[in-house]
């Protein structure tokens, strides 16, 4: 197998594969084929010795019992001419004694005597084949008397060439039959690898040159030929999305030529009505300075833009209306003057005057409106002095001014504080703060409900150094779209129905610039919206 991260191909691995898995099924049938031939020919050897033994037994029953020892050993030189016999033991039980003696022997040329085997008989009728030998005993008898044994010793070279023979054959023919394996998986792999790289060639040049009209061709491989036809399918449709894209491209120029035209129109119309705001911006820039020091505001950059983008929208429509008013100002002049003026003329021109003028009048109202919150986000509220605040007055004073709001929304608000608690602040601020946050429940959190249990709660928890107004009400919620920005300037969820979007971040500016404390929205509140507005304690006079 190749190392983790080497590289390799396709003809390489269909090569190696094949002769691996040819390679192991030669040599497993191989190596079974001979260890069961080899067996085989052990069993045969074993079989042709006890052959020869029963023989030599048979001729030995009238020798042993005449006890002719000289005709026994011609008998036995006749084995000369067996190259599988090395050794003829023959016993003859003793009369006397009962026991098995030597009665005559035969040793092959060139073949040592072996020990006498009258003490190993029993374990030698059967045969045994230690080391290059197999050794076995016959008994001799004669009319169902044992007269003696034959012992037979016999050789394994035979066996040994045999086995030598078929290896060197086995070699021969695994050599071939891999040489012919080789040459069947080179056929193989190069009618699979050359389709192959054909497409990779064909990538390639898709890459390169960005040539999607290339095509691959057909094969008669089928898989290779399904790669091939959805590879020209993803050709085909990227060269569509690509003369699309073209074509998008094209009308998005002639699009934004034609914007910038309109823009540049409505850029004219406008410059007159916005350089007074950009005097009021440069004037902005100006103090800016001052009201970092003064720590009046917490981002001074990001409000500009904010009021630039809130004035520019109703400032421009009022500057749109006034253009058309006064371009059909100029059509009814004109038809005045040459006495083609119509009655119904008139009246249109009445109509969208009205139309116009309202237009105007709304925009403007807006724009005013927008410019009044934001001075009053902005107004500094370090001239109030501190005094001694019984904070339960005050909440219930802020409630009853609020009662008609309150009363409309069908919405309760509940006080929970400590019975006569004083503590050194400025009242106004403090008031401003729970009035605005009490609107801002009915408009956002109650506005589109028609529930019943409407439920504001105010809870105050004083300590050592500082107290907790923990403010909570059970409507909507707030988005979790606007959480993580809802101090920041013009952030509204009622964009273009009245909500300017400064009242969290005025709250936000009188409890951390004119009252020094700290506000966060808890987010892990279930239902409805809990704010906790820290503020630090001074010393009641």
């Amino acid at each position: 197998m190749p190392k983790p991260g080497s590289k390799t191909s396709i003809r390489k691995a269909l090569i190696s594969a094949v002769m691996l898995v040819t390679a192991l099924c030669l040599s497993l049938s191989i190596s079974i084929s001979t260890y069961l031939d080899v067996k085989e020919q052990k069993q045969l050897l074993i079989e042709k010795l006890g052959i020869l033994a029963e023989i030599v037994a048979f001729n030995a029953q009238i020798t042993l019992i005449f006890d002719d020892r000289k005709t026994e050993d011609k008998r036995l030189q006749s084995f000369s001419n067996i190259e599988l016999v090395k050794n003829i033991h023959i016993y003859a039980i003793d009369d006397i004694t009962n026991k098995p003696v030597f009665f005559t022997s035969y040793n092959a040329s060139k073949t040592p005597p072996v020990p006498l085997k009258v003490n190993n008989i029993d374990e030698l009728l059967t045969p045994k084949i230690s080391g290059d030998y197999i050794e076995l005993i016959k008994p001799v008898v004669y009319e169902g008397k044992t007269e003696g044994y034959v012992y037979i010793r016999g050789g394994l070279e035979r066996l040994n060439r045999y086995i030598k023979r078929k290896i060197l054959v086995d070699i021969c023919l695994t050599i071939f039959v891999l040489v012919l394996v080789l040459f069947v998986a080179r056929g193989i792999q190069k009618r699979i690898a050359t389709p192959i790289e054909a497409l990779s060639l064909l990538l390639q040049d898709v890459s390169k040159n960005h040539n999607y009209s290339a095509r691959a061709d057909k094969n008669n491989i089928e898989e290779i030929n399904i790669l091939a036809n959805n590879l020209n399918l993803m050709l085909a449709r990227t060269q569509n999305q690509i003369e699309r894209h073209k074509a998008d491209k094209l009308e998005i120029k002639q699009l934004n030529q034609s914007l910038e035209e309109k823009v540049n129109q409505r850029t004219i119309a406008l410059r007159e009505a916005n350089q007074e705001l950009l005097n009021t911006l440069e004037r902005m820039h100006q103090y800016q300075n001052q009201i970092v020091e003064n720590e009046k505001m917490a981002s001074l950059g990001q409000m500009v833009a904010g009021v630039a983008h809130e004035v520019n929208t109703p400032i421009g429509l009022g500057v749109t209306g006034s253009t058309l008013l006064r371009d059909k100002l100029s059509d009814i002049k004109m038809a005045f003057e040459n006495k083609a003026l119509t009655s119904k003329q008139l009246e249109r021109f009445i109509n969208d005057g009205i139309e116009n003028l309202d237009l105007i009048y709304r925009n403007l109202n807006r724009a005013a409106e927008l410019i009044s919150a934001f001075k009053k986000v902005a107004v500094s509220q370090d001239l109030e002095l501190s005094t001694n605040i019984q904070v339960e007055n005050l909440l219930r004073d802020v409630v009853t001014s609020m009662r008609a709001e309150l009363t409309l929304k069908r919405a309760d608000v509940s006080i929970d504080c400590p019975d006569k608690y004083v503590f050194n602040s400025k009242s106004g601020p403090l008031h401003q703060i729970f009035e605005q946050l009490i609107s801002n429940s009915l408009i956002h959190a109650f506005g589109d409900s028609e529930s019943h249990d409407h439920h504001i709660s105010i809870q105050i928890e004083p300590s050592e150094h500082e107290v907790q107004f923990i403010y909570a009400d059970n409507g909507s919620g707030v988005p979790n779209s606007i959480r993580k920005r809802i101090f920041d300037p013009f952030v509204t969820t009622r964009r273009g129905e009245g909500g300017s979007g400064l009242g969290m971040h005025l709250v936000y500016n009188l409890v951390t610039q004119a009252l020094n404390g700290s506000i966060y929205l808890d987010e892990h509140t279930e239902k409805g919206s809990r704010f906790v507005i820290t503020l630090p304690l001074k010393e009641v006079l």
